[in-house]
């Protein structure tokens, strides 16, 4: 009998979404000590919010990918790309929310798209990938 293991995308999720900030806040820290040094603190709180959409989307293809590469091998290779899919669907509307309670959805939303479709095409390879897992022993 199949566990139902569904719930997992939750914490998947957060688990990228908490690495993805984090890489971000470590960037703008190696940027303020060894790239452009020497400014007050509200320079670098400018940038943080400049640098960060980037940062989550080249940090968060990755890091989609590992995630539902990860999941996707705690599934019967015919849920693999659904439960990475669902990984990015939680993740989604976490971000979702979070950035319009913000309020900065209209001044990022060409970043926002970008960094959701990347994440998507992440999740989805990284589920097929789980999925074609053991391939390669088999011939």
């Amino acid at each position: 009998m199949e566990k139902n293991r569904w719930w997992l995308a939750i914490p998947f999720a957060l688990g990228v979404m908490i690495v993805n900030v984090l890489i971000s806040v470590l960037y703008v820290v190696v940027y303020s000590y060894a790239i452009d040094p020497g400014h007050d603190r509200a320079y670098y709180e400018a940038y943080a919010q400049v640098a960060a959409p980037y940062s989550s989307i080249i940090a968060g293809i990755p890091l989609m990918f590992l995630a539902g590469r990860w999941i996707g091998g705690k599934f019967p290779k015919g849920n693999s790309v659904k439960a990475a899919l669902l990984v990015w669907l939680v993740y989604f509307i976490l971000d979702f929310a979070i950035i319009a309670a913000a309020g900065a959805l209209a001044q990022i939303a060409v970043l926002f798209i970008v960094s959701f479709v990347t994440k998507l095409g992440a999740a989805f390879v990284g589920g097929l990938s789980a999925q074609n897992r053991g391939a390669y022993l088999r011939r």
